[in-house]
């Protein structure tokens, strides 16, 4: 097998593992056990808490005492482990504990996952900037098969989706083992100090006011990222309680409606080039804060009747919301920031958005719904998804004024080869 078969496999595998649960773990928490909303934000705080702590620890470990491949498999199948037990648990303390644990050995395997890839690519003397974007699309295919399956096999609300994830984890581990090896790169200087190792110098950036209001925005709109991961497939599945609705494909196949999202998202990383040299690296940010408004917007007024474009649109309009920021923010970092702590940096973006962000949006957004929106046990997703609405709307419009950012185009064309 080629080298980049290999690897395509190994990305596809590392967003299956994801895909099989994380958009359907609502539906199995609020439909099959009846669990509060304000216990399942916890769920996804642990994605950030994970996060901040774990990459730089297995990055450390990685640099220094073990091959990246073998870590990164160790990782897998003890993840993978975790996730097995998960069904047999039966209270929402001890699923917040075996899902910490699982997203514990998940969370720091996505850069783990690029480093080997990287590291394998360079060894064998391929061009990374051309060969891994099209490797790193077959990741996103893997969650949408993902979602798919567990859709398709009846399964977007039973425990069986996390051993779905579960098998796919040990497999990936197994297979991780057999991939050409990628030795300790001892890049890390002996004297380097703890807050050098863990990338806490990055930290630094806070004391110029530009990058501060940068990573605080990330924080924000990293409240954001995850909201419609953890309440979307929800949403479309509680119009089943509807009789008018219950039979449509929107309560049906609702995981299948959610991965037009994850589709578009691949369709836009490739608009990303024109878009950043026309409107520059602001304007392309603030595409993306108002793309969330729209997001939650069309998602508040939708149906799966009259109004089922606009839960179409919703799911087309997040590709831009996501990738958008993503990809942005980190040119942003690589742009304006010192090479000797480039990488920190982007560690920080990932930190602030994925890590504090995906925590505080977690944690807030299932107390409010639960304090605020929800009724007799129903929830009134209407102006649950407006508020978010307009919560994304007031970043946007703080981030428009406050943040100052002159474009130039050298930045995106360094960039866009």
């Amino acid at each position: 097998m080629s080298i980049k078969f290999r690897l395509t496999i190994m990305s596809f595998l590392q967003f299956f593992v994801w895909g099989a649960w994380l958009i359907t773990v609502g539906n199995y928490w609020f439909a099959t056990k009846q669990w509060s909303g304000a216990e399942f934000g916890a769920i996804f705080s642990t994605l950030g808490i994970s996060s901040i702590i774990m990459p730089a620890v297995t990055g450390i470990i990685a640099d220094k005492w073990i091959n990246a491949e073998k870590l990164y498999g160790i990782l897998h199948v003890l993840g993978g482990l975790a996730l097995c037990y998960i069904p047999l648990v039966d209270n929402p303390t001890t699923f917040y504990w075996v899902i910490f644990a699982a997203m514990l050995c998940y969370m720091p395997t996505i850069s783990l996952s690029n480093s080997v890839a990287y590291n394998i690519l360079k060894t064998n003397n391929f061009d990374v900037i051309k060969v891994f974007p099209p490797i790193r699309v077959w990741g996103t295919i893997g969650f949408i098969a993902a979602m798919w399956l567990t859709n398709l096999s009846g399964n977007k609300a039973s425990a069986n989706m996390f051993y779905i994830s579960a098998v796919s984890a040990v497999i990936l581990g197994i297979y991780s083992f057999t991939l050409p090896k990628c030795p300790p790169q001892k890049l890390i200087a002996e004297n380097a100090t703890t807050a050098q190792k863990l990338g806490l110098d990055a930290f630094k950036l806070f004391g110029t006011y530009k990058m501060a209001l940068f990573f605080l925005f990330s924080m924000f709109l990293g409240g954001a990222l995850q909201l419609t991961n953890m309440y979307g497939d929800v949403y479309l599945s509680e119009f089943g309680k509807i009789p008018e609705y219950a039979n449509s494909i929107i309560v049906q196949k609702s995981t299948l409606i959610m991965s037009i999202s994850q589709i578009s998202e691949t369709l836009f990383i490739l608009a990303i080039p024109f878009f950043l040299k026309r409107f520059g690296i602001k304007q392309v940010m603030l595409i993306s804060m108002f793309a969330w408004v729209l997001r939650f917007g069309l998602f508040a007024y939708g149906n799966p009747a009259d109004g089922l474009w606009m839960i179409i649109m919703s799911c087309i309009v997040y590709g831009m919301a996501f990738d958008f920021f993503n990809i942005s923010g980190s040119l942003f970092v690589e742009t304006t920031t010192d090479s000797k702590i480039r990488s920190s940096a982007q560690g920080l973006f990932m930190m602030m958005s994925n890590g504090f962000g995906a925590f505080f949006g977690g944690l807030l957004s299932g107390i409010v719904i639960d304090k605020y929106f929800t009724h007799d046990g129903a929830r009134d997703w209407h102006n649950i998804w407006l508020s978010f609405a307009g919560y994304a709307l007031v970043i946007a419009i703080l981030f428009a004024v406050m943040f100052k950012h002159k474009h130039n185009p050298h930045d995106v064309e360094s960039m866009s080869h």
